[in-house]
């Protein structure tokens, strides 16, 4: 349903700006280009002005300043956060200041700029900002027991605290890094927050960075001038041209190469990039939304991943949990998965069948649970789903693996297992191996050793 409208702005009437910033000229250039925007603002010098027109009039952007004469600009977010959720906030910092930024994105901000405030990107911050869809034009999205397509279902704690995130989220211009297993909504959470966000009308680019070849990378990225390498015939815009106005989302960001990473963190920094076989640089307006399975911190401290990058994507972190930590969600799971494959026509599922699901621990989680049911409805004759037509691993009844061994056992031979075809992927290189497990090379030497694995 739909919440209540009382405080919503009439459409017609046009957003009003407050901007707070203790140098005069600073004001005059920000009330100036909101004027040749069409836009009426309020200029105050201190955070006990900000805090009294704040208390008299309803604002659909403030723009302040992170020092001022009687305090911080965080006090502004923070305080604009509690009391007037509806206006976003952007902070302007002075140059180079990266903390500062980070600082203010955490608190809540919606974006930042960089002194001296380049004009275009001033324009489209307030442009982005006041576009923000207002809560009360968002529809309630609590699933159904028929589903609702793009939407993350269930109703368990943790599902229903990833929801609540990404609307927070959705109402930001922070980078946003998404964790979580293989297979457990990463990709369909970093859509959410696009569909939701102030870009919902421009592109969403998902990039898949452990699937481009090395030598590629930063003419995929950036794009390229015509007759910059053997085969560039013409001049091609990259993912962050792509995306411009948008999301870019970088899957499985920790399998970035060290020399990707660096040009990656300029891009983020200075929102420009430069085209192979070009001199100059040109900007991008793009907001980056990153993901991988595994740890990225743990990267950090292995040295195959940029401490200073890793803080620049991980401004915000939004957990996605695994399908074993909401099971409670499975028989909605299995409904909406089942009437999405079959439409009105379900099969039905003998309580063996249902019971096993329930019990199954997912290592690949809501894609693994989808896979299963799309080859039990192929399997079952009859319109009936057996048990033996889920085709489920031999640990997902009873939990102690084959032939009764124990847990022990049961680890031991999966994480073999992992091992030997990780290592035949790689060609036996052990370097390779150790990145593709998400394991430091030392870790997994010890492994083989331990587990008796011979090359």
């Amino acid at each position: 349903m739909l919440v209540s409208k009382t405080d919503r702005r009439p459409r017609g009437e046009l957003a009003k700006v407050l901007v707070v910033d203790d140098e005069a000229d600073i004001r005059e250039l920000l009330d100036l280009t909101l004027a040749r925007m069409g836009l009426s603002a309020d200029c105050a010098g201190t955070v006990a002005e900000a805090r009294k027109f704040l208390e008299r009039e309803h604002y659909g952007l403030c723009l302040t300043d992170m020092r001022l004469p009687d305090g911080e600009g965080l006090e502004i977010v923070r305080l604009i956060g509690a009391r007037y959720g509806e206006t976003p906030v952007a902070v302007i910092t002075a140059f180079g200041s990266a903390d500062n930024a980070v600082a203010a994105l955490k608190a809540g901000a919606f974006d930042y700029l960089a002194k001296p405030v380049a004009l275009d990107q001033l324009r489209t911050l307030i442009k982005s900002a006041l576009n923000l869809p207002q809560s009360n034009e968002l529809l309630d999205d609590t699933p159904t027991a028929a589903g609702v397509a793009g939407q993350l279902i269930g109703e368990s704690p943790s599902i229903v605290y990833a929801r609540e995130m990404i609307g927070k989220l959705a109402r930001s211009q922070a980078p946003v890094y998404i964790s979580g297993e293989s297979g457990s909504g990463k990709e369909l959470a970093a859509r959410l927050i696009h569909r939701q966000s102030a870009r919902h009308a421009a592109s969403f680019v998902p990039v898949n960075c452990g699937a481009i070849p090395e030598n590629l990378m930063e003419s995929e990225f950036f794009g390229y001038r015509k007759g910059a390498f053997t085969g560039a015939d013409s001049d091609r815009g990259g993912f962050f041209q792509a995306a411009n106005g948008g999301t870019l989302f970088l899957d499985e960001v920790a399998d970035l190469p060290m020399a990707m990473q660096v040009k990656l963190l300029r891009a983020i920094q200075e929102k420009r990039v430069r085209k192979v076989g070009f001199a100059s640089e040109e900007p991008v307006d793009v907001r980056i939304v990153s993901a991988t399975h595994r740890k990225l911190s743990d990267c950090v401290d292995e040295g195959s991943f940029r401490q200073d990058l890793y803080y620049r994507l991980n401004v915000i972190e939004l957990k996605m949990p695994s399908l074993r930590e909401r099971q409670e969600d499975i028989p909605l799971l299995i409904k909406t998965v089942l009437s999405r494959i079959c439409g009105g026509r379900m099969p039905e599922l003998t309580g063996e069948a249902i019971r096993a699901l329930c019990a199954y621990s997912y290592p690949g989680n809501v894609r693994e649970l989808e896979n299963i049911l799309e080859r039990a409805t192929a399997l079952c004759v009859d319109g009936r789903v057996l048990l033996e037509d889920l085709q489920l691993a031999p640990t997902a009844e009873g939990g102690v693996g084959r032939d009764g061994e124990t847990l022990d056992d049961l680890m031991n031979r999966v994480e073999k297992q992992m091992i030997i075809e990780a290592l035949a992927k790689t060609g036996f290189n052990r370097t390779a191996a150790a990145r593709q497990l998400g394991v430091t090379f030392r870790s997994l030497r010890y492994r083989i050793e331990r587990l008796g694995i011979e090359e």
